[in-house]
């Protein structure tokens, strides 16, 4: 079953000529305009782990050490003239260090100025250390190991260690399975994972001086993974509580029951929602222009502010997926709420709580040992409080455009 799956998300033949070639070509153009830096692949790319339909390529451009160590901070502006002179076309986004994004030829190519290192103490930035993580990865050849598991991460949403996915990074996954030894020792091993274990691949640490030595600030994570090229970093820092507890529930339903159908997202189907016997709210948002990153995160601040004003209506699921454009649902008991409620508020003993209370509410009364105020609702029928909603500055904020389906 698993060679099958394999067979469906390893790039093809003809992927891998393309991937050679166009990756050559831009290399090519980029480094015969380079004097005192070289362009190399990097990434997954680099790595040999990237999926079937990827387009998306990691260049770094590696300065000489010693050269360039005390201009770290100016790596970026060095390079930027030769990509103007290389791809006209290019944006500069803004980064702990800046890099480059270009499209050539169908692949969207991000352009990262980096030290060459070849220990991560030398590093000025994190992204130095980006080569040694290749070269590290490249030596455990477990490629297809490690294209499951990302694959199988990505299906039940724990892929990514954005701030707005606090899930497993490739990365992350990567050094899992060389740390495990295959995919299938993997899961087995996440299906009983607990919170506070300590992965160190490179037995650098005994446990308890991993607690004593790491800044408790990178031991916040239910996991920690030691970085096999740089001791002091816990590589899953950005993991969640609740995208671990997904892996390891998902591990479980797989080792318990081996199915291939695990291995296939559940997206969020329009068709499928009007099946629900509830009251749905369907969004679908153009979001706004920007590193990926920021873009998610500023989205699913507008999910979740958008959740907890729709939670009167009767709240009973909801749910957001991000790719390109983002679409997001509330499945809600009612359609229509009373025209007020009472709201509850400190014990009247709290003298000062009572009072600003009293400022904050018109129509209050007391009612044994604690005030209550009734509060007139703005809005009684969905669709009207959602129109409202959507127009609220919180969110037009964070998101370009909002198309509101109501079922």
């Amino acid at each position: 079953m698993l060679k099958e799956v394999l067979s469906e998300i390893k790039p093809t033949k003809k992927e891998e000529a393309d991937f050679k070639r166009v990756t050559t070509s831009f290399l090519k153009k980029l480094n015969a305009k380079l004097k005192d830096a070289k362009a190399i692949i990097g990434g997954s790319g680099a790595k040999g782990t990237w999926l079937k339909g990827a387009h998306d390529v990691d260049i770094f451009v590696v300065f000489n050490y010693k050269k360039f160590s005390t201009k770290s901070s100016e790596l970026s502006d060095i390079l930027d003239p030769v990509m103007k002179k290389c791809f006209p076309k290019h944006k500069r986004v803004h980064g702990s260090r800046d890099y480059f994004q270009i499209t050539y030829q169908n692949f969207d190519f991000e352009v990262v100025p980096i030290l060459n290192i070849s220990k991560a103490e030398q590093a000025k930035n994190i992204t130095d250390i980006s080569p040694l993580h290749v070269k590290w990865v490249k030596k455990q050849k477990r490629n297809d190991d490690m294209r499951l598991a990302k694959h199988f991460a990505r299906a039940i949403g724990v892929y990514g260690a954005e701030s707005y996915i606090s899930g497993f990074s490739g990365y992350v996954l990567e050094i899992l399975i060389g740390y495990y030894g295959s995919f299938e020792k993997f899961l087995k091993a996440a299906s009983s994972w607990e919170s506070g274990l300590i992965i160190d691949v490179e037995n650098y640490y005994k446990k308890k001086k991993v607690m004593l030595e790491l800044n408790q600030s990178k031991l916040q994570s239910p996991i920690t993974v030691i970085d096999p090229v740089d001791k002091s970093r816990n590589a899953a820092a950005a993991l969640s509580a609740e995208k671990f507890t997904f892996l390891r529930t998902a591990a479980n339903e797989f080792v318990k029951n081996p199915r291939k159908e695990i291995f296939t997202k559940e997206r969020i189907s329009f068709k499928e929602l009007k099946k629900l016997n509830t009251n749905i709210v369907y969004l679908e948002i153009q979001p706004l222009s920007g590193k990926r990153d920021v873009v998610g995160s500023k989205l699913l601040k507008a999910f979740e502010f958008m959740k907890k004003e729709l939670n009167e209506f009767g709240l009973l699921d909801s749910g957001w997926e991000f790719d390109g454009k983002a679409l997001v649902y509330f499945s809600l008991q009612r359609k229509l709420l009373e025209p007020s409620f009472v709201r509850e508020g400190p014990p009247t003993k709290l003298d000062h709580a009572t009072q600003n209370f009293k400022r904050k509410n018109k129509d209050t009364f007391v009612k044994g040992k604690r005030i209550y105020a009734n509060i007139q609702r703005k809005h009684v029928e969905l669709k009207k409080a959602v129109i409202a909603l959507v127009k609220e500055k919180y969110v037009t904020e964070r998101v370009k455009k909002i198309k509101i389906t109501l079922l």
